[in-house]
């Protein structure tokens, strides 16, 4: 018992001190015209004083696990950023997995880069394209469902460290996976310490998805061409 007050005193005092070091980076800045020193000594201190800041808060946050990741939004770039992360990912020596569950009907620059690391990635298109484009909602969920079954084989198997559910998050919309089903299965692995990272694209992510993620970054829609200009999918920006 006492080890566990231990343990969370721990905590709230790590926590604590992460929070004021956050505080103080704040307070000095990101420096450049921004800084509100004119004298070029003076920079330099507040510049010293940020960069001993940021090492301490880099020491402090020293934990790694495997991360949830959701890309949602209107905006593009949503499986363009999952995929960058793939890039990277295979540049650290890594296998990847990616598992389209709407659009795989599509064939994309994307894939046919990643063709030339085909010892490291799995491209899994289980996809038939857009409801509009498939007309049959029993073929859809069902393609889904074989989606999510072989994302589960991946997010297992312990040698990928990087696993792409391309827009699960749409999917989970039209109501063909069920959300507590896959977070219940991402939490069962997550115990595992060869735990992969997952990542989660699509627009409309649900508020559930969102709550269990570690990381949600949200595609912002201000201008797009084909709704502005009238200017068609075009090879290199839209596939």
């Amino acid at each position: 018992m006492l080890l566990k007050f231990f343990m969370v005193d721990k905590q709230q005092s790590d926590l604590k001190n992460i929070n004021y070091l956050d505080k103080e980076a704040n307070r000095l800045g990101l420096g450049g015209n921004l800084s509100q020193e004119v004298d070029d000594k003076l920079y330099k201190e507040r510049m010293q004083k940020r960069k001993e800041i940021q090492s301490k808060r880099l020491k402090e946050r020293n934990l790694e696990k495997g991360l949830v990741i959701v890309f949602t939004g209107n905006g593009k770039g949503k499986t363009t950023a999952a995929l960058g992360m793939g890039l990277r990912t295979l540049g650290h020596g890594h296998k990847v997995a990616i598992i389209q569950f709407i659009k795989g009907a599509w064939t994309t620059g994307e894939k046919k880069a990643f063709e030339k690391f085909s010892n490291m990635i799995e491209w899994r298109s289980l996809g038939a394209g857009f409801t509009w484009e498939t007309q049959n909602r029993k073929k859809d969920q069902f393609l889904v469902k074989k989606a999510w079954e072989a994302a589960q084989k991946y997010i297992k198997n312990e040698s990928y460290k990087l696993v792409i559910l391309d827009e699960i998050n749409i999917a989970i919309k039209l109501g063909y996976i069920d959300t507590y089903e896959i977070i219940t299965f991402i939490k069962e692995q997550n115990m595992n310490e060869k735990f992969c990272h997952v990542i989660l694209t699509g627009r409309g992510a649900s508020k559930e998805i969102i709550e269990f993620a570690d990381l949600v970054t949200e595609m912002k829609l201000i201008k797009h061409p084909f709704r502005e200009q009238g200017i068609k999918a075009q090879e290199c920006v839209e596939y």
